[in-house]
Order: structure tokens, then C-alpha cells, then sequence
């Protein structure tokens, strides 16, 4: 990996709208977005991702609100937080990492297309039950 590129996306950056890079980005601050990548995908310690997630391989130590799909492998050491759907052909989870949401593992789980993201809509009613929507 000593000849690959890695970008860099600093712990004082906030940056929104839509990422791709065919070797590594590591994210020390905050992104907001897309991310579509061939290669590898670090979310720091202490950096944070609300994004739609699909690349070959990630590491979470951070957090990552939004659903990801590796096509080879996603790893959740124990200070990662995610709230979304995971799909992976490997998936690795750390002892104290945090993952609410749905997960597809296995060789075709990678491959397959992403779920529609799905949003909840609540009224202000007392009692009102909430409503499933997908996009």
C-alpha cells in the first residue's frame, strides 16, 4: 500500500456533497454526502459520516449514520457507532462497537444493490403512530 494515494479529509473539515476515489481516503473531521469508492474507507476516532456508503473496503473507528455497502469487507472496531444498513461480504465486529440497523453478509451481499433508504415521518399528535416511507 506504500505506492497508493490516501486522501486526507482533516479533523477540522466539514465537507458535504459527493466522494469518490478509486484508492483511500481516511476522515478525520465530518462528511455529509455520497461516498462511491473502489477502494478502502477509514472514518477515524472522533470523525463522523452521515452518508450513503459504498465502497470495496471500510474501517469504522468513528461514527457513520447512513447505510453502507462494501463490496469486500466492513470492519467496526470498538469505539464505531452506526446507525444504518450494513451489506458486506465480511463484516467484523469489534467487542464494545455500536451498530443499529440491518446486515447482509456473504459473498452476494456486497453485490447486490442498496435498499431504499426508508424515513420515518411522526406527527404531533398524542398516540400517533409513525409512518414508513421509502425513497
Amino acid at each position: 500500500m506504500a505506492d497508493d494515494q490516501v486522501t486526507v479529509i482533516g479533523p477540522d473539515t466539514h465537507i458535504k456533497g459527493e466522494m469518490s476515489f478509486d484508492s483511500s481516503c481516511r476522515v478525520l473531521g465530518r462528511f455529509e454526502g455520497t461516498i462511491s469508492a473502489k477502494g478502502q474507507l477509514h472514518i477515524a476516532d472522533g470523525a463522523s459520516c452521515k452518508a450513503q456508503v459504498e465502497v470495496g473496503t471500510v474501517t469504522v473507528d468513528g461514527s457513520v449514520e447512513g447505510n453502507i455497502n462494501a463490496k469486500d469487507r466492513v470492519q467496526l472496531n470498538a469505539k464505531a457507532k452506526i446507525v444504518g444498513d450494513v451489506r458486506a461480504a465480511k463484516l467484523v465486529v469489534a467487542e464494545g462497537a455500536s451498530f443499529t440497523g440491518h446486515v447482509q453478509v456473504g459473498p452476494e451481499a456486497g453485490k447486490a444493490p442498496a435498499r431504499p433508504k426508508v424515513e420515518i415521518e411522526t406527527t404531533g399528535a398524542a398516540g400517533a403512530k409513525p409512518q414508513a416511507a421509502a425513497k
